[in-house]
């Protein structure tokens, strides 16, 4: 069910694609941070709730990319590398 939900806010029937970047701020009591795309060199604003491992600045991360309320989020975060 939510895969289509999904689906449906991207258009079409293709899978999440999973990125990659670098943490460049993360503020934990706070709850969130912004990561820097690896292949466009953008921010995206990135959740506590949407971490499969704690990050910190610096780390090499991996995620899917979403359409939150305010714009696109990292979702599915795991970290590849730590700094």
């Amino acid at each position: 069910m939510i895969k289509n939900f999904i689906k449906k806010l991207f258009g079409g029937s293709k899978e999440l694609e999973t990125k990659e970047g670098v943490v460049k701020f993360f503020n934990a009591k706070k709850g969130f941070g912004f990561i820097i795309i690896n292949d466009s060199n953008e921010e995206i604003f990135v959740h506590t709730t949407n971490l499969v491992d704690k990050i910190r600045e610096k780390n090499k991360v991996s995620f899917n990319i979403e359409k939150g309320k305010k714009g696109p989020i990292a979702t599915n975060v795991r970290v590849i590398k730590k700094s």
